[in-house]
């Protein structure tokens, strides 16, 4: 791909982000004039009280997890769909972001006997962080095991699957023995939403995300020549295994982190992979991870536009939204069973 065409595709995702991010900031309940937005930039002091406190508070922030939600979900599918050479592989399919959630419903459906052993606040992000995070590591360790034993790809999938499936009937165990609140909760916390983070939050997500996704953008030498398959990446000189490792733990990173502040957001990790890879035309990882961070804010972007334009008065969950965009593309990869992996 020439540098010309590859700077003009990188131009136009970029544009669509920021428009779109435009779009949300002014979408909502309130309507926020074009003008105040740009006060808030470029002169915060000549912005009236009201949309100041709105654009700082709840408009900026949701935005900025949005991008962030986007570009992790992404580079974690990208990754999975990279190790496992599997083009249905993802953080929501292979069971990862259900390992998350059943962090998070450790500590909010049994959260009150956590609190008292631990002496931590059960609201706290940051304990949610640490569970999602951990949730998303011993799912994921499970599927690696399994994949080192099995070399055929639709078997590991399968699996992925499977260990979903368990994952989620120990999650509605746990609702079944919670109190009414805490699974109300829970329920609300599983149709996510980006609307619950706070420039707090953000100041915790985003040297997370940034520094983790630069962190394996170093590595897209060796992601590439994985793509030759793992006798050539091993003949190569790439160590399979730490690559392996070092890529679930980044997974499981992005993935838990997003999973505890925003809950658990699906389709995205699947879907915008392979939409890079058709706009850019390549499977080259120094092109894919920055056009699926990108592409990844387009998408949920598009997604909280939507999700805050059907209601009048109230937002629908992300989750549903990201399914009924994320859906289609799915759809289609199995239908023409592209094997872009190879």
């Amino acid at each position: 791909m020439g540098r010309v065409n590859l700077s003009i595709k990188f131009a136009v995702i970029t544009l669509a982000l920021i428009v779109l991010l435009y779009i949300d900031l002014i979408t909502g309940f309130v309507k926020i004039p074009f003008s105040e937005i740009l006060k808030y930039i470029f002169a915060p002091e000549s912005v009236s009280e009201d949309y100041y406190l709105l654009i700082k508070e709840f408009r900026f922030p949701r935005v900025i997890v949005a991008i962030l939600a986007g570009a992790s979900l992404s580079v974690s599918g990208l990754l999975m769909q990279t190790i496992f050479r599997n083009p249905l592989a993802g953080p929501y399919v292979l069971g990862v972001s259900s390992g998350a959630s059943l962090g998070v419903a450790l500590v909010v459906l049994g959260g009150t006997g956590v609190a008292i052993k631990t002496g931590l606040n059960i609201n706290s992000h940051i304990i949610l962080l640490i569970a999602a995070g951990l949730g998303s590591t011993v799912v994921l360790s499970v599927v690696l095991a399994i994949s080192s034993r099995v070399r055929d790809i639709l078997s590991v999938l399968i699996t992925g699957i499977l260990i979903a499936g368990v994952v989620s009937s120990i999650v509605n165990i746990l609702q079944y023995f919670a109190t009414d609140v805490n699974v109300k909760s829970f329920i609300v916390w599983t149709m996510g939403s980006l609307h619950s983070v706070s420039n707090k939050d953000i100041s915790i997500l985003f040297p997370l995300i940034f520094i983790t996704t630069i962190f394996i953008y170093i590595f897209s030498k060796r992601l590439n020549l994985l793509l030759g398959g793992e006798n050539f990446a091993i003949s190569m000189g790439v160590k399979l295994k730490s690559l392996r490792i070092l890529s679930f733990i980044t997974v499981s990173i992005l993935t838990g982190a997003i999973t505890a502040y925003c809950g658990p957001i699906g389709f995205i990790g699947i879907a915008v992979p392979h939409i890079a890879r058709w706009i850019f035309n390549t499977s080259d990882h120094f092109v894919l991870i920055p056009a699926s961070v990108i592409l990844g804010g387009v998408f949920i972007l598009a997604g909280d536009i939507l999700s805050c334009s059907f209601i009048e008065n109230g937002i629908l969950p992300i989750n549903a939204i990201t399914a009924i965009l994320g859906a289609p593309f799915i759809i289609w990869i199995v239908v023409k069973n592209k094997r872009t992996m190879v």
